[in-house]
């Protein structure tokens, strides 16, 4: 059995030192117990500005389980993420996925083999608390999870990206023609037998968080609308509201009209008008989602470039 440790990076010299000691470290003792019988980490530089690449690089020369692919643009993690494990569903047994930021807690990965050897095809890494989090951050992340299972993807609970998946799985995975990439919906929709590990998540080792607010939010934004057409449905909704709401209103003016009040508020008229224009407006911004979704989708442009590759 040939296992791979996808590593999508951006930025990372300040932890890809480390980051490679250990997770060098996990493939060795797999494959001395027995659990695998070889096995490489690989690196994904999503066009990185600093040293990242000429570490890698450095890496590969030295340690023979060590590769890389440097992308030609930054694609953004998933992306990277996906160049990885495309690389993988052709190469490898099994695949699994975890950030450098060292965060996830890598000696779990022999637990996941072992669950992969009694015949889960994917196996899921999942948080058992959020303690390293931010109060802010642990709201709005348990808040996204609960919105996207209640607008009907199936997501994990606490599960980000750090996983296991066989060599079958991968290859369905790949198989998905989409561009506008959620891995944690795409990888849940495919139905194989799966497994989750438990772990506790650690501070970051070194270096700056990649998702800063804004990009949680787009990163937000994109999993709601590519796994749900709930949001227009809300739409619809919404509207037939206001519909009854202003039959209300046209029935209240029209009797004060024949008993001979006069209608008085510009106050209330003025706010009824801009409530109303800004329920339309974001109506249309969340339609233009998922009309930029499928302008994006028919362009039908490849999904990154491979610049240089480093220990293939």
């Amino acid at each position: 059995m040939k296992i791979a440790i996808i590593v999508p990076c951006y930025n990372e010299e300040a932890v890809l030192p480390e980051t490679t000691q250990r997770l060098t470290a996990v493939i060795a003792r797999l494959v001395e117990s027995g659990a695998a019988d070889e096995g490489i980490v690989l690196y994904v530089d999503d066009g990185s500005r600093d040293k990242t690449w000429e570490l890698i690089e450095r890496f590969a020369a030295e340690t023979p389980c060590v590769a890389g692919l440097k992308l030609a643009h930054n694609r953004g993690h998933q992306h990277a993420l996906w160049a990885g494990l495309e690389w993988a569903a052709e190469n490898v047994d099994a695949a699994v996925s975890i950030d450098a930021d060292l965060q996830d807690d890598e000696t779990v990965i022999a637990d996941m083999v072992k669950l992969f050897r009694g015949g889960a095809d994917i196996v899921y890494g999942v948080r058992r608390e959020r303690k390293t989090d931010t109060a802010f951050k642990r709201t709005t992340a348990q808040a996204f999870y609960r919105a996207m299972n209640a607008l009907g993807a199936n997501v994990i609970y606490n599960h980000a990206d750090f996983r296991l998946m066989s060599r079958r799985t991968l290859q369905a995975l790949v198989s998905f023609p989409e561009r506008n990439l959620f891995l944690r919906g795409m990888v849940a929709s495919l139905g194989f037998p799966s497994a989750i590990v438990y772990y506790d998540r650690r501070a970051r080792f070194a270096g700056e968080s990649k998702y800063p607010f804004k990009r949680m939010v787009s990163f937000a934004v994109d999993g709601i609308t590519s796994f749900s057409t709930q949001p227009l449905r809300f739409i619809t909704y919404v509207g037939l509201v206001f519909i009854v709401v202003s039959l209300g209103v046209i029935i209240y003016a029209l009797a004060r009209h024949f008993y001979g009040h006069t209608i008085e508020g510009w106050t209330s008229l003025l706010v009824s008008l801009w409530f109303i224009a800004g329920v339309v407006l974001t109506a249309l911004g969340i339609v233009g989602e998922y009309i930029g979704k499928i302008y994006i989708e028919s362009k039908a442009r490849p999904r990154y470039f491979i610049e240089k590759t480093a220990g293939l």
